[in-house]
């Protein structure tokens, strides 16, 4: 492992990889899982890094919907009020009204300004006077987004998007094309309120644009989760960041995966930088720690030679293209025909790959609920929850369980006849993030 040296005050990176080194004979797929850590980056509205610049925008669904019950408004008022409150001092920001259309409600003209107490308080004055009216058409919210960040690279760039319902009002090809243009200017937080809006659509927002998901099914919880999305946004102290993998030789990437803190699969989003070599995008980092699943495929080698297959390394890019590497680790392998040694499973791997199966069940299951298909439904929940009890996840064990119960003497499980939606609806959303309680820790390659 190496790091570069940051300027003083920026997080200091380490990377540390957990792999299956040892391979039968033959065989073509390595596996890994790099860790990276940043530290010292400080934290909240006390700042990252002395000189970090920050841009916000605060994206608020004001749609006719937000007026029924009219709680959903008035919570949604007070929590981006709250949001501005939480801002650092100096932050560029602006605040906009999601309807069929994009509206600037503060400042009035489209652009962003500088928090002072001033602004401060005359943008919360402005969220007050928000009315609910008219349809949902997400995409252009984040096109609004894209004009008002774009004019400031070198700034960390950041939106919070708050919606109760579905992106009715533009198609579902304008919603894609919207996050793909706004992919690499900013960074967006997802959160849905209530129960009316749909998870797979919102989720594409916030996978699309490397940020987060929640439901917030009681409007008065806003405040709090407003407020903790933007302390965790003004606590980032680097902003375009990317995982790079090194491929000598014939090996070549097979997958890139985000496993902690969320699963995203980020093999698509690869730029070519080099002769085997290509980056993936992370977003902005604070003091934080993540993990990647990178998956190989080699050519096999010799008995008993070591093969250096891969360099991941972190690497930021500045405004001006300057780049600068945060942390590097390499991946090896080698054959073997120790067959003691060529089935001994890291744990760190064998965990990521669980919990990506375990995603898949259980978004997959959940449709088939949708769809009445009760047979199919619970016989992938049904596995989601073996797989969740085998890892000791007591979390996602916990949330699979209100939606299915377990007949205590066969052991049977099935579908609840009653399942709310709200359960529902935050196991869905809870699927692809990966608790930091149950998480393992391998203690290095075997």
């Amino acid at each position: 492992m190496s790091a570069t040296a940051q300027p003083s005050g920026a997080p200091q990176f380490d990377a540390e990889v957990y792999y299956n080194r040892y391979l039968p004979m033959g065989a073509r797929e390595v596996h890994a899982v790099a860790t990276v850590t940043a530290t010292g980056a400080g934290t909240g509205t006390q700042g990252a890094a002395p000189g970090t610049r920050a841009a916000e925008v605060i994206l608020v669904d004001t749609s006719g919907s937000m007026d029924f019950p009219g709680s959903k408004l008035k919570a949604a008022k007070d929590a981006t009020k709250a949001a501005i409150d939480t801002l650092r001092e100096g932050t560029l920001f602006a605040v906009v009204s999601g309807t069929g259309m994009a509206t600037m409600v503060y400042p009035e003209t489209e652009g962003l300004v500088p928090l002072d107490a001033h602004t401060r308080r005359e943008a919360k004055r402005a969220v007050d006077r928000l009315r609910a009216r008219g349809g949902t058409a997400i995409g252009q919210w984040l096109l609004l987004a894209r004009r008002l960040l774009e004019p400031y690279p070198d700034a960390i760039r950041h939106a919070i998007l708050l919606t109760d319902g579905k992106d009715e009002s533009e198609t579902a090809a304008a919603l894609a094309a919207a996050i793909e243009s706004c992919q690499g200017v900013f960074t967006c937080d997802c959160r849905g309120v209530g129960t009316d809006w749909v998870v797979a659509e919102l989720r594409t927002v916030a996978s699309g644009l490397l940020g987060s998901l929640a439901i917030v099914a009681e409007p008065h919880n806003l405040v709090a989760d407003f407020t903790e999305m933007m302390e965790n946004a003004m606590g980032k102290a680097v902003a375009d960041v990317a995982l790079r993998v090194r491929t000598p030789g014939s090996a070549r990437v097979k997958f890139v995966k985000q496993v902690r803190p969320s699963i995203e699969d980020l093999t698509g989003r690869r730029s070519d930088t080099g002769p085997a070599m290509g980056d993936y995008p992370t977003g902005a980092w604070g003091d934080e720690s993540r993990d990647y699943h990178v998956c190989l495929e080699v050519e096999p080698g010799d008995v008993d030679d070591p093969v250096r297959v891969a360099l991941v390394s972190l690497v930021s890019r500045a405004a001006d293209g300057t780049e600068t590497e945060l942390a590097r680790t390499a991946v090896f392998a080698e054959w073997t025909d120790n067959e003691e040694l060529s089935t001994k499973i890291n744990k760190e791997v064998a965990y990521y790959t669980g919990r990506a199966e375990q995603a898949v069940l259980i978004e997959e299951g959940l449709e088939a609920h949708r769809n009445g298909d009760e047979t199919e439904a619970t016989a992938k929940l049904g596995r989601a929850l073996s797989l969740a009890e085998e890892a000791g996840d007591e979390v996602t064990a916990k949330l699979i369980g209100r939606v299915v119960e377990v007949e205590p003497v066969t052991g049977t499980i099935r579908i609840k006849k009653k399942v709310s939606i709200e359960d529902a609806m935050t196991l869905d959303t809870e699927s692809r993030v990966t608790s930091r309680t149950s998480r393992l820790r391998a203690g290095g390659t075997p």
